[in-house]
């Protein structure tokens, strides 16, 4: 019978604390109607922009190797633009995979470059010709 009224009186007591918490949430948003609204924050002055140098190690001029130069020219270029041109050899015969365009499917001049490799993504491209410049 001890255990049954101290059932009861915790009841008792949790009751009232359950709809003095139901009240809060109806004050709060009250309040918040209440208050003013915030000031806008200050402008802040335009920063001018900056066209961005290029990182002197990318325009350095380098040698393909005669593999390479089969495809993209003998000429000495930066590693910027021998990028450019392996992918405009890459779409100008169509060797961009059509399910994956992720993957480069190699012909007989870029097998060469490649490693042997009849497929390779584009990001592992840049690893292997990066072995091919002088």
């Amino acid at each position: 019978m001890a255990t049954a009224k101290k059932a009861a009186k915790k009841a008792v007591k949790k009751a009232p604390a359950k709809k003095a918490a139901a009240k809060k949430p109806a004050k709060k948003a009250a309040k918040k109607a209440a208050k003013k609204p915030a000031k806008k924050a200050a402008k802040k002055p335009a920063k001018k922009k900056v066209a961005r140098k290029p990182n002197a190690a990318f325009m350095k001029p380098v040698t393909p190797s005669a593999v390479l130069a089969a495809v993209i020219g003998d000429k000495a270029v930066p590693r910027t633009e021998i990028t450019s041109k392996i992918w405009a050899y890459i779409k100008k015969s169509g060797l961009q995979d059509a399910v994956n365009r992720r993957m480069i499917n190699a012909d007989e001049k870029l097998k060469a470059v490649f490693g042997g490799k009849k497929q390779v993504s584009m990001f592992e491209m840049t690893k292997l010709v990066s072995n091919h410049l002088k």
